[in-house]
């Protein structure tokens, strides 16, 4: 019995698997290990894993039920947290059909196998993204999320309903995580954080767009990895005071529950570029440009459900987790600022 990490390779997966282990927990990882971006990232995320006696990975593809159904069969893991997804906004103006397989095929696979196979509780990774055309902020989990402009924020967004519908018809626990715009060490390359640093070090522009005017609520790593791990023990409950005559969306009659995790603070596009600037002792040279398809202008988290919750809120400032992002990004790559 231990809990089974799904994208244990990916950014955020890799963090909680890490986190997990150091706690004495038992850890099976599953990740297909796809080129979405540099495989060399991800294998060298998974040799640091392989480091720990208590990490056992399996280089499968959810998508693949009866091959996932194994892994649970041989684990029966108490507890699941589903991070395996295709990410990325504008990927999936290009993709829709990875996002298919991924984020809505894969993903029933998971529900299916924690139904059949007696999980306890499963955690899985929504987005801000879900907030869609939404104006009002901060975003709220009480909020209605019908209008996403993305294939990536609908697909998050049938994964919270599906979530629900098993929740309902079978009593399984599900927890969803709006993430809000994580970054720090081991992120992904093709986030702005980390093409902004490897420009800025080429000595070649960045590209900024809504030409600048944007905001977003940067979230650091290390937060968004202490709620998944408190909530391991929170599994979700049926909410007593729920009503059909007249229905929140975060919670449910049946153990449903949905949580912004974000750092509740937006921070202006080119602060955060001031940001990276500092930290590398340079200046970039900026090429505005206009808003991109499926993008927001702003991102702004309320977090206060996850606090009453689990009593944390994520709070790392946002000059201090850059400066970490920067001093691992030179390490890694083997480059001098």
């Amino acid at each position: 019995m231990g809990i089974l990490v799904t994208g244990a390779a990916g950014f955020i997966g890799y963090h909680v698997a890490e986190a997990l282990i150091t706690r004495g927990v038992n850890v099976v990882g599953v990740d297909n290990v796809n080129d979405y971006y540099d495989v060399r990232l991800k294998e060298a995320r998974l040799a640091r894993l392989a480091r720990h006696d208590g990490f056992t990975l399996h280089r499968m593809d959810i998508g693949d039920k009866d091959a996932l159904d194994q892994v649970f069969a041989e684990h029966q893991p108490s507890t699941v947290i589903n991070l395996a997804a295709q990410a990325g906004v504008r990927h999936s103006l290009t993709h829709p059909e990875t996002y298919v397989h991924s984020n809505l095929v894969g993903y029933l696979n998971i529900l299916e196998c924690c139904r059949h196979r007696g999980v306890e509780h499963l955690i899985y990774a929504s987005s801000s993204s879900v907030y869609g055309a939404n104006t009002k902020m901060p975003f709220s989990v009480h909020q209605n999320v019908d209008h996403p402009v993305s294939l990536y924020a609908a697909t998050k967004k049938a994964n919270e309903l599906m979530a629900h519908t098993y929740s309902h018809l079978y009593g399984l626990p599900t927890t969803g995580l709006r993430f809000f715009t994580v970054y720090g060490p081991w992120g992904r390359p093709d986030m702005a954080l980390f093409l902004f640093t490897k420009a800025i070090l080429a000595g070649k522009p960045i590209d900024v767009f809504n030409h600048g005017k944007m905001q977003r609520d940067f979230t650091y790593i290390d937060d968004i990895v202490e709620g998944i791990v408190r909530l391991v023990d929170h599994p979700a409950t049926a909410d007593p005071q729920w009503s059909g005559d007249d229905p929140t969306p975060e919670t449910s009659q049946a153990p449903y529950r949905l949580y912004n995790i974000g750092n509740h603070e937006p921070v202006a596009l080119m602060d955060m570029i001031g940001a990276v600037e500092k930290a590398l002792g340079r200046t970039a040279e900026k090429n505005f440009l206009p808003m991109q398809p499926g993008d927001v202008p702003a991102t702004y988290a309320d977090a206060q459900a996850l606090t009453d919750a689990v009593g944390f809120t994520p709070g790392t400032p946002l000059q201090e987790g850059i400066q970490r992002f920067v001093d691992w990004y030179v390490d890694y790559h083997d480059v001098s600022i």
